[in-house]
């Protein structure tokens, strides 16, 4: 855990513009909290920076092929519920479902409260009410609340849970997993029928605009629970003085990254102090890296499990257009 104000003042330290003891003035502390903003903000384009992929979970709507994600988005949640410290209490659900990285928003809510992990609200399936951690403790009566998802910027992978089987029977142990394909833009062009009814989403294809990322699935689904997993957004500070929970080794990144930015603000033109804070940069990156770093599975599957191509019931209906 570190604060902002903290990260700033060491790094201001490091380049030689503030001495022991010292506190940076308000100037320089807001213009390299911006700083560090504007960093955090870049480092989630980079894919080994990223410690953690983020499961979105959202109910299928029978005929609708188009959703949208983001502030404001069809994705998220709205629930009736109570805060008290770090936990939130959902005790009934009107749309959507809860999962794991949604922000909060309604009446009295601290700009910036996220759902960071799932109490006795996991349950066997999502949409369950319980309990959540949260990560900014304050107290809320019960009212209700809308959960969104930030808007990501890609799609990873997605598989789509289903409860009932081809003839309408209830399926018990909370559903079974389809693969569903991730595709890109040229990939979603060719399919010639994109209104083509189905049993549940075999395809996904996401397009992130500006403001709202737009989700399609194919084909028009009659069911489903889709999970989706990207990249998780690097959490910004909301204050200088707020403490942002980063896994180990990220606060000394920080630190000596931010001092490298900060250098030529503050003149610092010396050959040997550019070259240690450069290098100290580097290294706090790349050890980030090698542990985010995830290499290729082997399978060790028997063989006579292996398959040339993924079937389930959905070919009836896809008539093998979509390999």
């Amino acid at each position: 855990m570190a604060q902002a104000i903290d990260i700033i003042s060491r790094a201001l330290k490091d380049i030689g513009a503030l001495e022991a003891g010292e506190t940076p003035t308000p100037e320089a502390a807001t213009d390299a909290y911006d700083m560090l903003q504007d960093m955090l903000d870049q480092w989630s384009n980079e894919d080994m920076m990223v410690f953690y992929k983020n499961e979105i979970i959202f109910p299928v709507v029978q005929n609708q092929t188009q959703y949208t994600i983001g502030p404001g988005g069809q994705i998220g949640a709205v629930f009736t519920g109570s805060i008290s410290g770090n936990i939130l209490t959902v005790t009934q659900l009107t749309s959507g479902g809860i999962s794991v990285g949604q922000t909060l928003s309604g009446t009295g809510i601290t700009p910036g409260t996220k759902i960071q992990q799932m109490l006795t609200g996991a349950g066997g399936q999502v949409n369950e009410a319980g309990t959540y951690l949260i990560n900014f403790s304050q107290t809320i009566a019960s009212t209700n609340i809308n959960s969104y998802y930030q808007r990501p910027l890609g799609l990873r992978s997605a598989f789509v849970r289903v409860n009932t089987t081809s003839n309408g029977q209830a399926i018990t142990g909370g559903g079974l997993d389809y693969p569903v394909s991730v595709l890109n833009l040229e990939q979603y062009e060719m399919i010639g029928l994109k209104t083509l009814n189905g049993p549940w989403p075999k395809a996904v294809y996401y397009e992130p605009t500006e403001t709202l990322g737009n989700i399609y699935l194919w084909p028009n689904p009659s069911q489903g629970e889709m999970h989706i997993f990207v990249d998780q957004l690097f959490q910004q500070f909301t204050s200088i003085n707020e403490t942002i929970n980063l896994p180990q080794g990220y606060t000394m990144a920080l630190r000596w990254c931010l001092a490298e930015r900060l250098m030529p603000m503050y003149g610092k033109a010396s050959t040997t102090q550019i070259a240690m804070i450069s290098r100290f940069a580097a290294q706090g990156k790349s050890t980030v890296k090698r542990t985010n770093m995830n290499p290729a599975i082997v399978s060790s599957y028997a063989d006579a499990l292996l398959v040339g191509r993924s079937k389930d019931a959905g070919w009836i209906l896809s008539g093998g257009f979509l390999r």
